[in-house]
């Protein structure tokens, strides 16, 4: 299929998602994964009204947003070492932050006049190979990011288990959503806003039956990922 027929078939399972629990469209944003695939590609998807595109890596982030639309609003969903704070353009927002190391490189190279917007990665699911901070850490990375005013926290970001049981995946994704509910309750961040950022082109149904605020899918919309 064509990418606008990719494009349009996501649109009506995120749409179908919503109606199955009672869920508004707007409620669910969009973030067009495009990572490994041409700049070219995102423009055609941009074209389609696409406004929010993801990358894993900064260095693809920051060359693709040399070549595109500066109306683009991009997301770094993969991992972010702390020896390339410094390539992370202010306006990108940071779906990743896991670790103290990063918190306080991100403090130091961002202002309280411009702080950078940014998710805390959870590991929910549990699996080692996975990164972000446990459950069980989390308040303890909270406090000290909640500490430094050169970073707007707007939510919380999770992986599914990579499993075919509705269940293990669905859990992840209700365990996010309920610690988001403890940080509104303690009110943990000033500005907090209560996204979501679960699901991905298997599972997002899944996780917008659980209250996925923002949804990451690549190869629904751009087919496999292609590599030089």
């Amino acid at each position: 299929m064509s990418l606008q027929e990719n494009y349009t078939q996501v649109e009506e399972r995120i749409a179908a998602a919503c109606a199955k629990t009672g869920r508004r469209r707007e409620e669910v944003h969009l973030i067009a994964v495009s990572k490994t695939h041409a700049a070219e590609k995102v423009q055609e998807v941009f074209a389609l009204g696409q406004k929010a595109f993801g990358e894993n890596r900064i260095a693809e982030l920051a060359e693709k947003r040399s070549q595109l639309d500066k109306s683009i609003e991009w997301h770094l969903i993969g991992q972010l070492q702390t020896n390339k704070v410094k390539l992370l353009p202010q306006e990108t927002i940071l779906h990743t932050l896991d670790r103290e190391s990063l918190v306080q490189k991100l403090a130091s190279h961002f202002t309280s006049v411009r702080p950078l917007r940014c998710l805390i990665q959870v590991n929910c699911s549990r699996e080692p190979q996975k990164s972000g901070v446990s459950i069980e850490d989390f308040f303890s990375l909270a406090e000290k990011i909640a500490a430094e005013k050169a970073l707007r926290v707007l939510g919380l970001m999770t992986m599914a288990e990579h499993s075919t049981e509705e269940v293990a995946i669905r859990q992840a994704f209700a365990d996010l959503r309920k610690l988001s509910q403890k940080v509104k309750e303690e009110r943990l961040f000033e500005g907090y806003a209560g996204w979501l950022s679960m699901g991905m082109s298997g599972d997002f149904g899944y996780a917008i039956q659980e209250g996925a605020t923002h949804v990451r899918i690549g190869s629904a919309i751009f087919g496999e990922r292609t590599f030089p």
